[in-house]
C-alpha cells in the first residue's frame, strides 16, 4: 500500500511516528497521524485544516490535554506545576527553538550503526485502519495514488479516533470538511 503514497503521504506517516516519539507513546494513533498531516503546513490537509482554525501547535495541545501522562511522568510534572513550571509550555518553546523532538533522546546505536532496543513505534488497530480507509477513499475517488488529503479523509471516515475527537472538539463539521478535501483533491 505505501508504494501508492505520495511524499506529503509518506511524510505524514513518518511525522507521525516522530508525533508519537516526542510524545513519548508506545502506539501510533490517528492523533499522531493528524499531527502528522498538520506537521507540513504546505500540504492539503494542514491547508484546509489552517482555514478551520486548527493547525499543528492547538492540534498537538489538544492530544496533550486528551492522553493520560505515564504513571511517573504525572507526579514530575504535578511536582513542577506545583512551584510555577508547565512542562508543555517549556517543551513547546524548546521545540520551537531547536526543532521537534529536541529533547528526546537519542536512540542508541550498535556499531554498524543500527538502533538497539528498537525504534520502531507500531500502528494501533484505528491508525491502521485509518491508512487502509485513505486507500478506499483513493480508490474511491478513481485516484491511482494516496496523498495526505486521502489520509485526512481517513482520519474522518474512521470517526472514533483520538484525531476525530481532536477535530471534533475544534469543531470542525466533518461533512464539510470531507466536502472541501474532495473539491481540493480535484
Amino acid at each position: 500500500m505505501f508504494e501508492r503514497f505520495h511524499r506529503e503521504a509518506r511524510q505524514a506517516v513518518i511525522l507521525a511516528q516522530e508525533n508519537a516519539r516526542r510524545l513519548r507513546h508506545d502506539v501510533i494513533g490517528t492523533e499522531h497521524i493528524l499531527l502528522g498531516l498538520l506537521d507540513q503546513p504546505e500540504s492539503l490537509s494542514a491547508r484546509v485544516l489552517g482555514r478551520h482554525g486548527l493547525d499543528h501547535s492547538g492540534a498537538y495541545r489538544a492530544v496533550t490535554r486528551l492522553t493520560p501522562p505515564k504513571p511517573g511522568d504525572a507526579l514530575d510534572a504535578e511536582a513542577l506545576e506545583s512551584i510555577g513550571i508547565d512542562l508543555s509550555a517549556i517543551r513547546e518553546k524548546v521545540e520551537a527553538a531547536f526543532g521537534p523532538g529536541a529533547l528526546d533522546r537519542r536512540p542508541r546505536t550498535d556499531r554498524r550503526g543500527r538502533v538497539l532496543g528498537g525504534s520502531h513505534i507500531p500502528f494501533s488497530p484505528r491508525a491502521k485502519k485509518t491508512l487502509e480507509l485513505s486507500l478506499r477513499e483513493a480508490v474511491n475517488l478513481k485516484h491511482n495514488h494516496i496523498g495526505d488529503g486521502h489520509i485526512l479523509l481517513g482520519v474522518l471516515r474512521e470517526g472514533e479516533g483520538l484525531g476525530s475527537k481532536v477535530l471534533a472538539d475544534a469543531g470542525l463539521d466533518f461533512t464539510s470538511l470531507r466536502r472541501e478535501i474532495v473539491v481540493e483533491l480535484g
